[in-house]
């Protein structure tokens, strides 16, 4: 049925995320168990959790979920899942099991909305070779909408945000700018065409990135999500206790996303990633970029490409294979000392 869900928010998506600035801090003040068998935990902040089960099995544990991103109830359904799967990939993972989580209030919006939005959901997971076993729903306004994850992956081949190492080569899948084009649909600023072409890539699983990942044996990865491209690479930076060199003019951006950014339309969310990045005790320059530029590789990015690192030797056929897929796959820096 025809309802406008992004009548519903002024932040949709990755947009909504606490700010990393803030939710460091509160992090930061918790006591956090330690345990042997926990290989990947909090302290990196990477993509998920890792929990080793035995020598040949671990398990990924994982969830997100959003206000609407989009105008269509399915299409909502696709990305929130696709999004939610992500941080699966990223940790060189497949899907396993999924449990719903739902926020829906069913006085203000019709229940057969509800309806489209898990057949979305249902049609990713359905692709991803996953299942979903259950949920957990309750009454909410805005409509919010997501997954708890579990997937698998073996102990010696989970890839992490912390395992950059100096000489890798790095990769981006998708080009940014989802969450400036959102931006500019609910100010009736975007072309249609753009506005489609920014949604498909925000359905696109990151499955294929995950089995290039595995064939080339890349042990450090990041999805780009609510943090911005900058918010990702700098959590990477601090986890692998590296440097990161990022050459803005091979970044990829999508179709009417700089346009918007010269017109002043930059969501809140940039701002707060920027706030971030600057606050963190980093040797952190942007040489020669305009602000436009600047402020989408801070924009929040709702089921984002993922962040590869790859050695050098293999980094051009890896991005071959990836192109097949993620046709606007680019080399966008390295990594060093």
């Amino acid at each position: 049925m025809s309802f406008d869900l992004l009548s519903t928010v002024e932040e949709g998506g990755c947009s909504a995320k606490l700010g990393p600035e803030v939710l460091n801090k509160l992090l930061g003040r918790l006591n956090f168990e330690i345990d042997k068998n926990l290989l990947v935990g909090i302290d990196t902040h990477d993509d998920a959790a890792v929990y080793k089960l035995n020598e040949e099995q671990a398990l990924i544990f994982t969830t997100d979920f959003f206000p609407p991103v989009c105008s269509d109830a399915y299409t909502f359904g696709q990305i929130a899942v696709t999004n939610s799967l992500s941080d699966i990939y990223a940790m060189g993972g497949e899907v396993l099991l999924a449990l719903n989580l739902i926020m829906f209030p069913t006085q203000k919006i019709p229940l057969q909305v509800l309806e489209e939005i898990l057949n979305g959901g249902q049609d990713k997971i359905n692709e991803a070779k996953g299942l979903i076993v259950g949920g957990h729903t309750i009454e909410d306004y805005p409509p919010k909408y997501g997954l708890a994850v579990l997937g698998l992956v073996h102990p010696k081949k989970i890839v992490t945000n912390a395992k950059a190492m100096p000489g890798d080569v790095l990769i981006l899948t998708k080009p940014l700018g989802s969450g400036t084009i959102m931006a500019g649909k609910r100010l009736g600023l975007i072309e249609d065409q753009d506005y489609v072409s920014a949604l498909n890539y925000m359905k696109q699983l990151n499955k294929e990135a995950r089995e290039i990942m595995l064939r080339y044996q890349v042990q450090a990865a990041t999805d780009i999500t609510g943090f911005g491209l900058l918010g990702h690479l700098s959590k990477m930076a601090l986890a692998s206790k590296v440097y990161l060199h990022l050459d803005i003019d091979k970044v990829p951006f999508m179709k009417g996303a700089l346009e918007l950014t010269d017109e002043g339309c930059i969501p809140g969310a940039s701002f707060k990633n920027q706030k971030f990045v600057e606050s963190q005790a980093l040797r952190h320059t942007l040489k020669n970029c305009n602000y436009s530029r600047k402020m989408l590789l801070y924009d929040a990015q709702t089921s984002g490409g993922m962040l590869i690192c790859a050695k050098e030797e293999i980094a051009q056929q890896a991005l071959n294979c990836l192109r097949i897929t993620y046709p606007e796959s680019a080399i966008i820096g390295k990594v060093s000392k």
